[in-house]
């Protein structure tokens, strides 16, 4: 049965569940929820894994989840032990969270899985993100550009269809900011996601059969900002969000389209509200445990570490000839490098027991009843990246900017084919 006292969200490419949580996660100023996750659909095993963690834990009330469920989270009780001592709610949790492919599992199934969780619901969402990683910056220096067989590209058709099957009240569509600049065959790929959006049943069924249209919002912008003669006129770039300026400590920039039904009065279009002064996010991090790197191709071991660490002092690009903000740098690598020589973190763990504290709203980050921190491990390097993280992680200290490709001693830059031509030495 679905319950009516909740806004269904059904929610597409779901990944791990970020948009999802995000309305799951939202309360009123009485404490009231007023989202409920109706479906999520997923194909990676692992993230699918933890979309189905989450809808078990919101099975229960806020704060009532039970002791068990943190006996799991601290490896203490297998997810099979978990789920058989709480039948119902491990039901519940498997069924939202659906394992598929959407352009692969058949779209008789996807609809009737998505008719089954809304129900006779009029009020819903419809969010998502088709995969981006073709979009990105990084996926086409990667891949030498964008192919237009590449069936990535057109995953977002999967989200369309279902746009113009369901016509949902709402959408909420994400994806990277590389989109914008993204083309296939000389089009701007962008531009005709826009149009497809406004009107995804011509896309899906042809212009001869009639279907929902919709308006498309910033949640940067208010409308009053954007609406002329009656109609918005947006530029790309008006879709972007800048998590740094809403109180996210974290440089993200995301391109995110809503969408309302054209049938729908809207008296006035939220927008998301920015912040005076960014946070950064060592207001976050500063209260985890302290961790050191890992060591690769070689005996890995808190001595071995402290060792590759000191043998910096020692490495040619330490003892360039250069003066001013070079030597502050040099000197401020020194002092690291001896300050590290008393620390005794070791490489973590996927759960570590330690008292958590976080300076900037804890309730957002923080649940005790953990009773310490998860997934907090470092990663393995080779000693000479050690070497360029430590030469960034000193620059960004002195001149308070990471340090782009010109700034790196030549002695730092990569060996292989793909690496830097050299520059002068620090």
């Amino acid at each position: 049965m679905v319950d009516r006292t909740f806004v269904p969200v059904i929610d597409l490419f779901a990944g791990p569940g970020g948009l999802g949580e995000g309305f799951s996660a939202f309360a009123e100023p009485s404490g009231g929820r007023p989202f409920r996750i109706a479906i999520s659909i997923e194909m990676e095993m692992w993230a699918h894994q933890t979309l189905e963690l989450r809808s078990f834990f919101r099975q229960f009330s806020p704060g009532k989840a039970p002791l068990e469920y943190y006996d799991h989270l601290r490896g203490e009780l297998t997810r099979a032990e978990l789920f058989s001592r709480f039948r119902e709610e491990a039901h519940a949790a498997r069924k939202e969270a659906w394992k598929a492919e959407l352009g692969v599992v058949n779209d008789r199934d996807v609809d009737r899985r998505i008719r089954d969780a809304l129900g006779n619901a009029g009020t819903w969402i419809l969010c998502g993100g088709p995969p981006c990683q073709v979009f990105s910056v990084v996926g086409r220096v990667r891949n030498g550009g964008i192919a237009e067989d590449d069936r990535r590209v057109y995953l977002y058709l999967e989200y369309l269809r279902i746009l113009s099957v369901h016509e949902p009240p709402i959408f909420i569509m994400e994806n990277v900011k590389g989109l914008l600049s993204s083309q296939v065959k000389g089009n701007e790929i962008f531009d005709q996601m826009l149009d497809d959006l406004r009107y995804p049943a011509k896309v899906i069924r042809g212009a001869q059969r009639a279907g929902a249209r919709y308006t498309l919002h910033s949640l940067a912008l208010k409308p009053t900002e954007y609406y002329l003669d009656g109609e918005p006129h947006l530029k790309p770039t008006d879709f972007v969000i800048k998590c740094e300026n809403y109180g996210i400590p974290q440089s993200r920039h995301r391109v995110i389209i809503l969408g309302v039904r054209e049938d729908l009065t809207l008296q006035d279009i939220p927008t998301l509200e920015a912040q005076d002064k960014p946070v950064f996010v060592s207001e976050v991090l500063k209260g985890l445990p302290r961790l050191r790197s890992g060591l690769t191709r070689s005996k890995d071991g808190k001595a071995e570490w402290r060792a590759a660490i000191q043998q910096i002092l020692d490495a040619p690009f330490m003892h360039s000839r250069r003066n001013g903000d070079e030597g502050h740098l040099r000197e401020t690598i020194v002092q690291t490098v001896l300050g590290l020589r008393d620390m005794h973190a070791d490489r973590g763990g996927e759960f570590i027991r330690h008292k958590i504290d976080c300076e900037y709203n804890p309730d957002w980050y923080l649940d005790h009843a953990i009773e310490g921190v998860c997934n907090h491990t470092s990663r393995l390097h080779m000693p000479t990246d050690l070497h360029r993280y430590l030469f960034a992680a000193c620059f960004a200290k002195i001149h308070k900017r990471s340090p782009e490709l010109k700034d790196f001693p030549s002695e730092l830059h990569p060996d292989h084919c793909s690496g830097p031509q050299k520059l002068d030495s620090f």
